[in-house]
């Protein structure tokens, strides 16, 4: 079955004849008449029941007509969400945790708003896993920890962040990953650029972790630590952000593991859609915007 007999065969039922339909179509009508049969013959069914110089639908052709016009507008639908330059259709974004529970919220809000007819469907995951997924083309985009280096990928930085290092409240101030060497930690699955982070702040100090438990949500990672079972490396944006902050102490890092920067990467060889170029000039106006607050602040 072809798109293209699905488009004869309600040509004709809207036109009442082959002759009508034809013409529409600017085509001959035995060629409308050919198709039409073809398909018929593939259905195993009389579509029309001819009337001399008219058709008319059988029941049979009415309940297929019913589905052919569907097919048709989903088809016209699905080519205006890919090539269209009004957004629309679905958009699956992918990003790290911390990242969706504290910066893209009020975003993602305002572009709903903005573009109702934009499903936007989002799911969390370490950075490795998102690339791969980006890379895979299951998600049309991914906020992750950059700078990324894939040749297959380009990306716009988008949020600054600063990570900090938890520990029970009660604990000494921690100035070096010397000071809590063999300390246990909590951390995401191995490809969580985070926990590579954290791992590199001991190597760095000729310090070693105790054991890495991975766990899936920071809220348990804040229940252990604050239980004094180990340290755990966060966004100071999501610690604050958590109703239970205050059962933990912050700790500084140094400036080589402590600033990080988000970035929303997608495919270089793919024409990012309409949705996607459309959040991404939301994201770079909210950004221009807040470098201009904190420019407006410094004092001259």
């Amino acid at each position: 079955m072809e798109l293209a007999q699905l488009l004869i065969f309600r040509e004709i039922a809207d036109a009442g004849s082959v002759q009508a339909a034809a013409q529409r179509l600017h085509r001959v009508p035995s060629n409308l008449t050919t198709r039409l049969r073809q398909l018929e013959e593939e259905l195993g069914a009389e579509l029309f029941i001819r009337e001399k110089m008219r058709l008319r639908l059988s029941a049979t052709g009415a309940a297929f007509l019913d589905y052919t016009r569907r097919i048709l507008d989903l088809v016209e639908e699905a080519k205006l969400s890919v090539a269209g330059d009004e957004p629309r259709g679905a958009l699956p974004l992918g990003s790290l945790e911390s990242t969706a529970a504290v910066r893209i919220p009020a975003v993602l809000a305002a572009f709903h708003r903005r573009y109702p007819d934009v499903a936007l469907d989002l799911s969390t995951g370490p950075s490795g896993e998102l690339i791969d997924r980006v890379l895979e083309g299951e998600l049309a985009a991914a906020f992750v920890d950059g700078p990324v280096s894939h040749p297959a990928l380009t990306g716009v930085p988008v949020f600054g962040e600063e990570l900090v290092l938890i520990s029970a409240a009660n604990r000494k101030p921690i100035k070096r990953a010397k000071d809590v060497n063999g300390a246990n930690i909590y951390a995401f699955r191995s490809n969580c650029s985070y926990r590579r982070t954290f791992e590199r702040w001991f190597e760095e100090d000729c310090a070693a972790p105790g054991r890495v438990f991975e766990l899936e949500s920071y809220h348990g990672m804040l229940a252990c630590v604050s239980a004094g079972a180990g340290l755990a490396l966060l966004p100071a944006s999501l610690l604050e952000s958590m109703p239970s902050r205050g059962e933990v102490m912050a700790h500084k890092l140094p400036a080589s593991v402590r600033a990080v920067t988000i970035f929303l990467v997608w495919r270089r060889d793919l024409r990012a859609p309409a949705a996607l170029r459309r959040l991404i000039e939301m994201l770079e106006a909210k950004t221009g915007a807040e470098d201009g607050e904190d420019r407006s602040r410094t004092p001259g």
